[in-house]
C-alpha cells in the first residue's frame, strides 16, 4: 500500500500544544483531523461513537468534568455536539495551569456557539486542517520550498514528474487521505463523489438543524463550481438557480446555504489583499470563491479526469483551486495567509502569500504553455510596479505556478520564477 509523507500540520500541532492549554482542530469531514490528533493523544473520548453517544451527551450536561479525565493530551473528538465542552475545557486549563492538556476536533462550527461564555483567549489555539497537499500525498517532489523562496529566491532547481493526465486525475481525486491510499484510480475518485453526496444529503442540514433541500444544495454547489476563482456575488449564483426554482428563492436563501457550507468547511473563500499602491487605484474587496478541495468542484459538476482533458479552460479553473489549497497548506506552516488581488482596472493576481513579518510573494497560476506563462509573468510585473515600496516591502518573489512543464527555473530577463505544482512544498 502507498504511504504518504507526514502531515505538515503534525509539526504545527506539536508547537501549539507546547504553547497553549488546548488546541481546537477544525476542518472538513474525512480530512484526517482525528488521525492527526490521535497520533499525539494519550487518551481519547469519541463523543459521536454510536455505542456511547447518548451517555456522553447526558454526562456532558450533568458531570462534564468526568469526561475531561484522562491522560493528557486528551482528545475530545467531535466536541461540537456538546458545545459546553468549550467553557469546561477553558476552565480546566485555568485550574491546571499547564500547556498541552486537550485537543478538540470537529468538522463543523457549533450551532450553539452563543452558549460559549468565554472566548478562550490565552488558553486555546486554533488549527485548521485542510485536505492533503500534493507534497503530503507523495505527488510532489518537493524540490522547491515556499519558505525558502522568501529568503533565497534567486536560484531555484526542481523537477516535476506529473504530466497533464496525472494532474487531471489528482484534481478529481483531491487530497482526501483515504483516497490517496487506494490501490486503483476508480476507488480513489469515489471518495470525493461520496463526500459530495453526504454534504448535500445530510451535512448541510445537520450543521445547524435547519432542513435544507438536497437538490437545491446540489444546484447551488454546481453554480459555485462554475464560479471558482471569481468574485461571483450571491445574486449571480441566484440567477444561475432561477431557471429551475420558483420565485420564492432569494438571496437570503443563497446566503443561508453558503453559510452552512462554510461552517462545515466545504468552501473557503479568499480574502482581498490591500497593498500600499503608488496610485489611488481602487482595490476590489469582494472575496474570491473557492471550494476547500478541487475534487468537490469536479464532483459537483460530475466531471472526471477525461472531461478536464477535453476542456482545458475548465481544467484551468479547477487547477487554480488545487494550487490555492496547496498554497494554504504550505503557508500555514510558515504563519502565512493566502490572499487574492484585483483592482478596478481589471489587474488581477491569483494568490498573494503574506507572512506575519510583512514579507510577501506574488503568484499567478497557469495550467501551462509559454503564452500563458508570459501572460502570468506580465501580470506579476505590472502589479509589482504599482506597489509603493517606500511604505511596504518589495515582493520577495514573483512566481508563476504551472500544471504542465517538467522543470522549475528563474527567467533570466525578468527574474520571474516558473514552478510546476508537482515540485512545490512548504
Amino acid at each position: 500500500m502507498k504511504e504518504y509523507r507526514q502531515r505538515i500540520a503534525d509539526k504545527i500541532l506539536t508547537e501549539k500544544l507546547d504553547a497553549m492549554g488546548a488546541v481546537v482542530i477544525e476542518g472538513a469531514k474525512y480530512c484526517g483531523k482525528t488521525t492527526l490528533a490521535r497520533q499525539q493523544a494519550k487518551s481519547v473520548l469519541y463523543m459521536a461513537d454510536p455505542d456511547t453517544k447518548d451517555q456522553n451527551l447526558i454526562m456532558a450536561k450533568t458531570n462534564i468534568k468526568r469526561l475531561l479525565q484522562g491522560e493528557n493530551p486528551r482528545l475530545i473528538d467531535e466536541w461540537q455536539i456538546a458545545p459546553q465542552f468549550w467553557d469546561a475545557v477553558r476552565n480546566e486549563v485555568d485550574k491546571r495551569d499547564e500547556d498541552g492538556q486537550f485537543m478538540l476536533t470537529g468538522s463543523a462550527v457549533p450551532p450553539e456557539i452563543n452558549q460559549i461564555f468565554h472566548t478562550g483567549t490565552g488558553r486555546m489555539a486554533w488549527l485548521k486542517l485542510r485536505t492533503m497537499s500534493l507534497w503530503e500525498s507523495g505527488d510532489s517532489t518537493g524540490d522547491v520550498s515556499l519558505e525558502e523562496l522568501f529568503t533565497q529566491a534567486g536560484n531555484i532547481d526542481g523537477i516535476s514528474h506529473t504530466d497533464i493526465e496525472r494532474l487531471a486525475f489528482l484534481t478529481c481525486r483531491g487530497g482526501w487521505p483515504k483516497a490517496t491510499l487506494k490501490k486503483n484510480d476508480t476507488s480513489s475518485l469515489m471518495q470525493a463523489k461520496e463526500y459530495y453526496e453526504a454534504v448535500t444529503r445530510f451535512d448541510i442540514s445537520r450543521v445547524d438543524n435547519i432542513e435544507r433541500d438536497p437538490e437545491l444544495a446540489k444546484r447551488l454547489m454546481r453554480s459555485y463550481a462554475r464560479h471558482q476563482g471569481t468574485q461571483a456575488s450571491a445574486g449571480t449564483i441566484l440567477a444561475d438557480l432561477k431557471a429551475n426554482e420558483s420565485d420564492s428563492i432569494n438571496e437570503n436563501t443563497i446566503y443561508s446555504y453558503l453559510k452552512a457550507l462554510k461552517k462545515i468547511f466545504v468552501i473557503e473563500d479568499s480574502l482581498a489583499w490591500n497593498p500600499n499602491l503608488r496610485s489611488k487605484t481602487a482595490i476590489r474587496t469582494s472575496d474570491t470563491r473557492y471550494f476547500t478541495d478541487p475534487s468537490i468542484a469536479t464532483s459537483a459538476l460530475g466531471l472526471g479526469p477525461k472531461d478536464l482533458l477535453n476542456d482545458l479552460n475548465t481544467f484551468g479553473l479547477f487547477f487554480e483551486t488545487l494550487c490555492i489549497r496547496d498554497l494554504r497548506v504550505y503557508a500555514d506552516a510558515i504563519e502565512g495567509t493566502v490572499y487574492h488581488y484585483r483592482d478596478k482596472n481589471g489587474l488581477e493576481c491569483d494568490a498573494v502569500v503574506h507572512l506575519k513579518n510583512g514579507a510577501y510573494g506574488l503568484i499567478e497560476i497557469k495550467l501551462g504553455g509559454n503564452d500563458l506563462i508570459n501572460e502570468g509573468a506580465d501580470t506579476l510585473i505590472r502589479l509589482a510596479a504599482k506597489i509603493d515600496t517606500k511604505k511596504m516591502k518589495s515582493p520577495s518573489f514573483l512566481m508563476v505556478i504551472t500544471g504542465t512543464g517538467q522543470y522549475a527555473y528563474r527567467r533570466p530577463h525578468d527574474n520571474v520564477l516558473v514552478v510546476p505544482i508537482g515540485c512545490l512544498k512548504n
